[in-house]
């Protein structure tokens, strides 16, 4: 079994790609004039993307967390690891409550159409943007100075 650092790794692309499948899902849906709200079956698929970005979004955050522990104790110090914490621990926070308002409106059948449907193509393309953010971050981590994947030299 690998190392429980190395999960973070395996688990954050998950997100990372279910949020812009979401955010592709509800623009073509917005081109096409379907609700995005409510129980059919396209809304239906969307809320289960949400629902799944949003809780792997939590899943990875948490490995996250404990992949910064084992490098800080490995000797690795640096604002940059922070700022990725703190950037991935926002998109996990607002992927899962975006999940929870998808499921909720799901849940109720509430229609989502008109202006509403171009406001919930927004929510997602800002979401899409931040986790590009985060995951730049994230290769600098690896790539740059690499964390968790070579030894700290000291």
């Amino acid at each position: 079994m690998p190392p429980i650092e190395q999960f973070h790794p395996m688990v954050l692309h998950f997100p990372i790609v279910l949020i812009m499948i979401l955010a592709v899902h509800d623009l073509f849906g917005l081109s096409r004039g379907l609700p995005l709200g409510g129980r059919g079956t396209y809304a239906t698929v969307a809320t289960a993307i949400a629902v799944t970005a949003g809780v792997s979004a939590l899943l990875a955050a948490f490995f996250g967390d404990i992949a910064l522990d084992t490098a800080v104790e490995r000797g690795f110090q640096d604002g940059l690891a922070e700022m990725h914490e703190g950037l991935g621990s926002t998109a996990a926070t607002l992927f899962a409550i975006w999940a929870a308002l998808r499921a909720f409106v799901w849940w109720r059948s509430i229609e989502i159409s008109g202006w509403k449907s171009s406001l919930v193509a927004i929510v997602d393309i800002a979401l899409v943007l931040l986790v590009i953010v985060v995951a730049y971050f994230g290769g600098q981590l690896v790539y740059e100075y690499g964390v968790n994947v070579a030894p700290v030299m000291k």
